[in-house]
C-alpha cells in the first residue's frame, strides 16, 4: 500500500475541502496584515503609505509561504 493512499485511507472529505480552508487562510493572513498595515498608518500620520506597503507585501509573502509549504507536504 502506497504512503498517499494510507493518507487517505480513513479521510472520507473530498480534497477541495482543505483548499477550501487554505483560501479563507490566505485571505485571513492577508487582510490582518492589510489591516494592520493600514491601522499603524492612522496612527503615525505619515503622508507616504509606508507601513500599509510594508505589511500588505510581508502578509503576502506569509501567506504564499505557507501556501508552499501546505502543497509541499502533500507530496
Amino acid at each position: 500500500m502506497s504512503e498517499q493512499s494510507k493518507k487517505n485511507e480513513g479521510n472520507n472529505t473530498p480534497v477541495y475541502v482543505k483548499y477550501i480552508g487554505l483560501s479563507f487562510q490566505l485571505f485571513g493572513v492577508i487582510g490582518g496584515g492589510t489591516w494592520l498595515g493600514w491601522w499603524l498608518q492612522q496612527k503615525s500620520d505619515m503622508k507616504f503609505p509606508l507601513w500599509l506597503l510594508l505589511f500588505c507585501f510581508a502578509s503576502i509573502g506569509i501567506a504564499f509561504y505557507q501556501l508552499w509549504n501546505s502543497i509541499r507536504s502533500d507530496k
